[in-house]
């Protein structure tokens, strides 16, 4: 099986030209990405890439265009991201430079989804015919290996012949149009050592039926062919296997969304033109097409794409959506935040279509070998082409059997899967656990980690304060409590209005935050007050015990209530620990707020090394010092202050509720609230490595073992397809074994305890 046949349905026509370029001009800068150092992102599609030989071939060539900043081809996905210097930079000479290359460019439409469904269905064609010509030209052998001879065994060649040539030319078009595309281009790729192989079969068969005296080939021409075009259908079935996780998020995508108007009126406008500020309405059974919050209405989402989990959450007024997520029971508006290009589902799919473009050590040794795959193996024909012919005394027929057997079997095709097929599965299994992975060679870091070092809230805690306590009495002193409560963002005002919530509110005037001490307002001529104890005490009765810490409510020259506050370990936090520590990944707690209570939370996980009072340039610093004492530090943190350490850490992660800048800066982002996100990702990274080296090892062991016994004639072609075929299939199953790991069951979060928090976190 070659990895680099062009598929029939997207072969290369001439020069995209006219209107074809202008619209795909026109529609790839629709799909454009503006990034925030003012490069600009295309996603082109390039169904015809099949290869290591391609991925260099399409990232030299453009990576050497004038206005290129970045090329990297994705062959799992048979895509090519190019990053222009600025939206003045042209794509023209893009598009053009890949059509020159022989790589006919696409946008990721549903254009180019049918055609992927055209390739395999071209290839199954393709096999039928070969499968029929072998199976009817063995049939005709038969007769003439039992010793048929004079006219029979001339009438069985002229029928097998009859059949064989035909079939070869229909169903080897996958095969010979990739390889006279790339000599047209002036390069050598796989496909052109493979069809010479298939061509110099048939002519030999050819040569000995009806020139050769006597024995026929064209059984195992046609043979030849069938088992190349199997190792290249189950090829092509399980690569798109691979790619599933990403596939489906494009089919997540809506088309557009319905605008309402100041009036109410409703318009349809495409994805591309919806803008930040727009009012939509989303109906029941709709996807939300963008990122927002909710303005009108309420109704039950399945937000399985963000958390994992199917069952139902309800949302209304002011609950954030993300784009991707599924509307289930009623209409509701809302009011877009994020457009299309900067999305959630935009992000993930980002991430997805990241997940090989890594160039780990790994791929850089594969990709290093596939490069020097076309001279190599030809020289290794020739070789044995003039070796048989010198040792047989001119035996061409000997000589060029041999030859054939060593152009078809050192296929590295094996080879060129054994990395990005495996990132692309591991980033699969992933996904479907809540995990978004950027990089390919973010596993092969996150496997060599050997200390987790956490942030403290956000991270290890949900970062949401709960009412521990409160000896604030019923009756007018709680309902005007909850009044002050509900008008705060505060997260302690907003955990004490949880916890009064179904008290009537009291009326109350002149209410104003303070920034940094809580909120006041005036009540039946009276100030009240709910924020810092130091601030409210100062209202209160003289007098009174004045806790440190904790929330605090009271009226003028009144007795001063108190509200001790906690929060909550996130699901999993001690279970994560533990098994980090099976592992011999230690963890420690890098954390800004005071030392009191980083060591509650330390205790409640299991964490012995805890270092409080941290600021970001402190965290930046203590992982810079491990880093030079040769520590690999996997970074867990959520707040803007972490980025910092996110970037500079070996590998790093960070929760979906994380700031966008903490978001970019890390490798990772799980989405899910259960810290068995970490454990799990680690656990895929290290046998992800685990399998890339397997896979090395069989790709190498397969071409030390095959190449000699092929030069040495002791391998027909026939052999050497299977076994080069067998060798491909062998490492892309070997990859999916990938898909057998299992995230650690959800611990309930009533098994989660709470843990003293104060009422402003420092972090």
């Amino acid at each position: 099986m070659s990895c680099c046949a062009t598929p029939l349905a997207n072969e290369v026509s001439g020069e995209l030209a006219g209107s074809a370029r202008t619209g795909l001009l026109a529609e790839l800068s629709a799909q454009a990405r503006q990034l925030k150092d003012g490069t600009v992102n295309y996603q082109i599609s390039a169904p015809a890439m099949h290869c290591g030989a391609c991925i260099s071939t399409i990232e030299r060539g453009l990576g050497n265009l004038p206005g290129v900043a970045k090329v990297r081809a994705n062959l799992s996905l048979r895509q090519v991201s190019v990053t222009l210097q600025s939206g003045e930079a042209k794509l023209g000479p893009v598009v053009d430079k890949l059509v020159e290359l022989g790589y006919r460019p696409y946008s990721l439409s549903d254009a180019a989804l049918q055609l992927a469904d055209n390739t395999l269905r071209d290839l199954l064609r393709s096999l039928a015919v070969a499968g029929f010509a072998a199976a009817n030209i063995m049939l005709l052998s038969i007769p003439v290996w039992m010793g048929a001879k004079g006219t029979t065994e001339e009438l069985f060649h002229y029928i097998s012949a009859l059949i064989a040539i035909p079939a070869v030319a229909y169903a080897g078009r996958p095969f010979f149009r990739s390889a006279l595309k790339a000599l047209a281009s002036r390069r050598v790729n796989m496909d052109v050592p493979i069809s010479l192989g298939v061509l110099l079969a048939t002519a030999m068969s050819f040569y000995e039926s009806f020139l050769g005296g006597g024995q026929a080939y064209f059984d195992a021409a046609t043979s030849l062919l069938f088992f190349l075009l199997i190792g290249r259908v189950l090829d092509h079935m399980m690569r798109s296997r691979a790619r599933q996780a990403a596939s489906r998020l494009a089919q997540l995508a809506s088309k557009g969304g319905m605008v309402v108007g100041e009036t109410g009126e409703l318009t349809y406008v495409a994805l591309e033109g919806l803008r930040p500020g727009m009012a939509l309405r989303v109906a029941a059974g709709e996807r939300f097409p963008v990122d927002g919050t909710i303005i009108d209405g309420a109704t039950d989402v399945d937000r399985a794409l963000v958390t994992g989990e199917s069952a139902p959450v309800p949302v209304s007024l002011g609950a954030a959506v993300e784009a991707g997520t599924l509307n289930l029971t009623g209409a509701v508006d809302m009011r877009v935040t994020r457009a299309a290009g900067e999305s959630f589902l935009a992000e993930i799919t980002q991430m997805m279509a990241a997940a090989e473009n890594g160039r780990s050590r790994y791929m850089q040794v594969s990709d290093r070998m596939a490069r020097a795959y076309a001279p190599v193996v030809h020289v290794l024909a020739f070789t044995t082409l003039v070796f048989w012919l010198v040792y047989t005394h001119g035996n061409f027929h000997t000589a060029l059997t041999a030859a054939v057997s060593v152009l078809i079997i050192t296929c590295p095709c094996a080879l060129g899967l054994a990395v990005p097929v495996a990132h692309v599965v591991s980033a699969g299994r992933l996904f479907a656990a809540g995990i978004l992975m950027k990089d390919g060679s973010a596993l092969e870091r996150m496997a060599a980690v050997d200390i987790a070092a956490f942030d403290k809230t956000g991270t290890l805690t949900t970062g949401e304060p709960k009412i521990k306590s409160s000896t604030i009495p019923p009756g007018e002193d709680s309902a005007l409590a909850y009044a002050l409560a509900q008008r705060s963002v505060h997260p302690a005002a907003r955990a004490l209005s949880t916890a009064l919530r179904g008290e009537a509110a009291a009326v109350v005037s002149d209410l104003h935050e303070v920034p940094g001490h809580g909120v006041e307002a005036i009540s039946s001529g009276r100030l009240v007050r709910l924020g810092r104890p130091s601030w409210v005490s100062e209202i209160a009765a003289a007098g009174q015990d004045v806790p440190a810490t904790g929330l605090a409510f009271a009226r003028a020259g009144g007795q001063l209530a108190c509200a001790t506050l906690a929060e909550r370990l996130r699901d999993g936090a001690g279970t994560m620990v533990s098994a980090l520590a099976e592992s011999h990944v230690p963890s420690m707690i890098v954390s800004g707020d005071n030392a009191a209570q980083v060591a509650t939370v330390a205790a409640a996980c299991g964490i012995s090394e805890t270092h409080a009072g941290l600021r970001p340039g402190d965290k930046l610093a203590l992982l810079q010092k491990l880093a030079a004492e040769g520590r690999h530090v996997l970074m867990v943190g959520d707040g803007l202050n972490d980025a910092p350490a996110l970037a500079a850490a070996h590998v790093s992660m960070a929760p979906a509720s994380a700031s966008d800048v903490g978001r970019m800066a890390a490798d990772f982002v799980f989405t899910r609230e259960d810290l068995s996100a970490i454990t799990f990702a680690h656990a895929v990274a290290r046998r992800t490595g685990r399998i890339v080296k397997e896979n090395f090892a069989l790709a190498i062991g397969y071409n030390i073992f095959a190449v000699p016994l092929a030069m040495s004639g002791h391998l027909n072609p026939l052999i050497a397809a299977v076994a080069m075929s067998t060798s491909s299939i062998i490492v892309v199953a070997n990859s999916l074994r990938l898909q057998l790991l299992k995230p650690a069951r959800k611990v309930s979060p009533a098994a989660t305890p709470l843990v003293a928090a104060s009422l402003v976190p420092a972090e």
